[in-house]
């Protein structure tokens, strides 16, 4: 990176605050057990855990939301909670975050999705789950496309479809979802589910880990940049998105953007660092990439933000948010060590 890139960067960073981004997907509460173990149970060969601390943070779409407001931005969370206690921790977990929940559909018959994590000595022991997607009705889901729709009339800039699996993201309301925004012109940014993955064209970026991209695709992963590079080819010329943003861990990004005819890739690397926690490292992905595009970054541009800001989340531990002096001081950093 360049000091011209870098200024650039500060540029399009400095037109976060204010910009409206619809987040509709899967929401659910990540809850933290942190302690030490000191023992094995003498009831079964299993870690005894004594619990130091506890802590519940907004998970999924919701993290998507938390990640854009932590940047300045004003997300439109558009999703579905139950009517019980959890919903009513997660309006109070929002509230505190700077998100809205003013566009959520409440569903007493669909309980709030729960994910519990036990974490021991920086390492998680077991992740236990609440949930019934399966109690998800096709009313609510046309809610919460009607809620969509009137965020988009409110002048969203940019769409993100955060799909968990969870419900909400099935055929009928991808399909309605991406229609809505493409006949207003908006972009669509996709945080993908493989079992739905052939089912996003047509949209803006999508963005697989390398995993997805494969599993997406139905063909065996392969390791090494070339095995990407066709991938992204094969990807762009399946779904006919616009452009494919794959990322690979360590070994950073590859964007894929449409040349005429012909694809044009970009790897961006990573720089080595100490790596805590990769959970929600996708939803800062996305939020970063589509809150820079529709701050008027160019698709390398934004791709190359969302990059600093992967780096700076997995060397927190949980599901954590970036802000705009942390990204900056990460792309600083950059420079000085390029």
């Amino acid at each position: 990176m360049t000091k011209a890139v870098f200024k650039r960067l500060s540029n399009i960073t400095s037109r976060f605050r204010g910009r409206k981004i619809a987040v509709f997907g899967d929401m659910m509460l990540d809850r933290y057990i942190k302690g030490s173990v000191r023992r094995i149970s003498p009831e079964a060969p299993v870690p005894v855990v004594r619990v130091n601390s506890e802590r519940t943070v907004c998970g999924g779409s919701a993290n998507v939301a938390v990640n854009l407001a932590a940047l300045g931005a004003e997300p439109v969370l558009v999703s579905v909670t139950g009517e019980d206690a959890a919903a009513s921790e997660f309006d109070s977990l929002l509230a505190g975050a700077g998100v809205s929940p003013a566009s959520l559909v409440r569903d007493r018959n669909f309980p709030t999705i729960e994910k519990t994590r036990v974490i021991a000595e920086h390492q998680q022991v077991v992740r236990f789950d609440r949930e019934l997607p399966g109690n998800l009705t096709a009313a609510a889901r046309r809610a919460a496309l009607a809620s969509l729709e009137n965020a988009l009339k409110g002048g969203c800039q940019a769409v993100i479809l955060s799909d968990y699996g969870k419900g909400l993201l099935e055929p009928g309301t991808i399909k309605a979802a991406t229609e809505m925004a493409i006949k207003r012109g908006v972009p669509v940014f996709v945080d993908p589910k493989v079992e739905h993955f052939q089912m996003y064209r047509g949209v803006t970026c999508i963005t697989p880990n390398t995993m997805e991209a494969f599993g997406g695709m139905r063909t065996p992963q392969k390791d090494g940049q070339q095995a990407a590079e066709e991938l992204g080819g094969q990807i762009l010329a399946k779904l006919a998105c616009s452009s494919l943003l794959i990322t690979q861990g360590e070994h950073g990004m590859t964007l894929f953007e449409r040349d005429g005819r012909a694809v044009k890739s970009s790897h961006i690397p990573t720089r080595a660092r100490e790596v805590f926690d990769v959970t929600g490292a996708g939803d800062t992905v996305i939020s970063v990439l589509s809150l820079a595009w529709a701050s008027g970054a160019r698709p390398l541009e934004a791709a190359m933000a969302a990059n600093f800001a992967a780096g700076i989340v997995v060397g927190k531990l949980g599901t954590a948010s970036v802000t705009v002096e942390e990204l900056m001081e990460s792309a600083r950093s950059w420079i000085k060590t390029a």
